[in-house]
């Protein structure tokens, strides 16, 4: 699952630490899901989208293969 969190956080004005603290989580976190490396729990990605003034829909990218 690919996302726009970078682009969007970045229109923002916001830095890592910043999306980081409002979401309650590390500056890690935030850089391990922007970089496809981590997928975020339910509410994370919820907590996210809400901060970013966007759907959840919009923040993330599925690529899913479909029969």
């Amino acid at each position: 699952m690919e996302n726009r969190i970078k682009e969007l956080r970045k229109f923002k004005g916001l830095s890592q630490e910043d999306l980081a603290q409002a979401c309650g989580v590390s500056r890690q976190t935030i850089n391990a899901i922007e970089n496809n490396k981590y997928d975020p729990s339910l509410v994370l990605a919820f907590q996210m989208a809400q901060i970013l003034s966007v759907t959840v829909d919009e923040l993330f990218v599925f690529q899913g293969s479909r029969p």
